[in-house]
């Protein structure tokens, strides 16, 4: 069960994958909350990254890149993976996903960090399963990586050119109600990004001691359904 009751002490907190989807709403609220922030940035992607954070250039793909600048961080935040996940990107899990992942968890092991909080997915589940594959060894990995973890469990989060899920609301109303379907409708739910994004900040201020998992309603606990109108450019 992932705590509502945030913890008042500012923290540092080093952030892979800033510049994408969840990213760089998560870098705003934390910089609001008082935390200071350290993200991993591509050269040239400078420019995506919120103001007030401080930029450590290196790729994910590569701990090598940017492990010796984690310090002073105590947190560590992977959000690195394919953008717009489809079957048709099975390779790139692999070599996108697991791999950064992988390389993150080496670094925080090395870097002393206290907290490690990864965004998995939710499963098991009918569709996607190259894609649910990855993220579970993901977990399996972290499991025995001997840091304090919390997983977050999303299916899919809505939000700007996010939206086509929507028309699935109804349907998911009634998969709830029913007895048949209504654990799976409860396990695949769709969250939105403030949900996502508060349940991370939540997460970070309330770290976990050995592995917390957290599942869509906790998601959806930590936060209403707020349209998110910020702008997503990609």
């Amino acid at each position: 069960m992932l705590s509502i009751n945030v913890n008042s002490e500012n923290r540092c907190v080093f952030v892979a994958g800033g510049t994408g989807y969840l990213g760089r709403p998560l870098i705003a609220d934390l910089l609001r909350s008082g935390h200071v922030v350290r993200a991993l940035v591509r050269a040239g992607s400078e420019h995506k990254l919120p103001s007030g954070c401080e930029q450590v250039s290196g790729t994910p793909l590569d701990r090598s890149s940017y492990q010796r600048q984690i310090a002073p961080a105590d947190t560590f935040v992977h959000l690195v993976g394919v953008a717009h996940p489809s079957p048709s990107k099975a390779a790139e899990f692999r070599s996108i996903d697991l791999k950064s992942a992988c390389e993150s968890m080496t670094a925080a092991r090395a870097a002393g960090i206290q907290h490690f909080v990864y965004v998995s997915v939710a499963h098991p589940a009918p569709v996607m399963k190259a894609y649910v594959a990855a993220r579970t060894e993901c977990e399996d990995l972290l499991r025995g990586s001997g840091l304090n973890v919390t997983i977050l469990r999303p299916w899919y989060v809505l939000g700007p050119e996010h939206r086509w899920p929507y028309a699935l609301l109804p349907m998911y109303w009634l998969a709830e109600l029913l007895p048949g379907t209504r654990d799976s409708a409860h396990r695949l739910g769709l969250v939105t990004r403030h949900q996502m994004c508060t349940a991370l900040l939540t997460a970070v201020e309330n770290p976990a001691k050995g592995m917390r998992i957290v599942e869509v309603p906790e998601i959806r606990a930590c936060g209403p359904p707020r349209p998110d109108r910020r702008r997503h450019s990609g």
